[in-house]
């Protein structure tokens, strides 16, 4: 473990405080070299973490450690993998989103901490004993629907994805944190879904331009591209969401669907154009357009 160009074969025990330094090498030399310090340690951490079955509590109360083998082997590997770039997530199976553990894979996109704010939207629009039929279109890994079946658990949710792989975490994610509200169906967005039977319909579809150099770049690479890109100028999959849902919202009902930083005055005028109203576009944190909201008239 000399050598902090490339990973190597580690073919005696460890400690884990050698581990860790050794892994930390790699991370910033073959992966990050602008990452500080201590994001390479906590990246580091929570490989170790996961291939040793070791708490971060337990990495850092006992340094002096040496791990078997089997498991140094595990952690190889995972930085192996780290420093190829594919996203942490990934190779540790999960990712937190909205204060909740949950499962990811390739066939999913990583929740984002923006996304966090279209439910942030949702929740806020209804007094909490209100009874209203949400969907998720395109819900991936569950994220959404979830998130608010777990604060409303009284609201009927239908979370919709053409991947059956996609479905299959989502699946996993309901029973594993108790959303059991949450209906999956695989569907094609709204298409099998009955004339005006929703009150909300939210979505986080995929809205790259195909031909956009980022999608060949970082966590993208690893991401599934259909969740990713659509089309040419990246609307296709939100111009079609906006032409269905004049017929699956209720009267009164709204919609809010999450969109790319420079796509705000396109989804507006696709949404007026479909005949919607009270349109309006929704900020992040950092001041960037990132989702637009709408209603059906009454």
């Amino acid at each position: 473990m000399t050598d902090p160009r490339a990973p190597q074969h580690i073919d005696t025990p460890q400690r884990i405080d050698a581990l860790l330094h050794w892994a930390k090498q790699q991370l910033q030399t073959r992966t990050h070299p602008q990452q500080s310090h201590a994001e390479s340690r906590l990246e580091a951490e929570l490989l170790l973490g996961t291939a040793a079955q070791l708490s971060r509590t337990e990495i850092i109360a006992w340094p002096e450690r040496r791990l078997n083998l089997a498991k140094q082997s595990r952690f190889e590997q995972m930085i192996q993998r780290r420093c190829a770039g594919e996203p942490i997530a990934y190779i540790l199976g999960e990712r937190e989103f909205r204060g909740l553990p949950l499962r990811v894979s390739p066939a999913t996109l990583i929740p984002r901490p923006e996304t966090e704010l279209l439910i942030d939207w949702a929740l806020a629009q209804h007094p909490p004993d209100a009874v209203i039929r949400c969907a998720d279109l395109g819900t991936g890994s569950g994220a959404i629907a979830i998130a608010i079946a777990l604060e409303r658990p009284h609201w009927p949710l239908l979370a919709l994805d053409r991947s059956a792989a996609a479905l299959a975490i989502a699946a996993a994610n309901r029973q594993q944190l108790g959303a059991e509200s949450v209906v999956l169906m695989q569907s094609d967005w709204l298409d099998p879904i009955a004339a005006q039977s929703l009150d909300l319909i939210l979505a986080n579809p995929p809205y790259v331009a195909a031909g956009d150099p980022h999608l060949r770049q970082g966590d993208l690479r690893f991401e599934p591209a259909a969740a990713l890109a659509a089309g040419a100028d990246g609307l296709s999959a939100i111009r079609h969401i906006a032409a269905a849902l004049p017929r699956h919202l209720a009267p009164g009902g709204q919609t809010a669907i999450e969109h790319g930083w420079d796509q705000g005055a396109a989804v507006r005028t696709l949404l007026a154009t479909a005949g919607l109203t009270a349109i309006a576009t929704h900020r992040d944190l950092s001041g960037h357009e990132r989702f637009t909201s709408a209603r059906h008239p009454a």
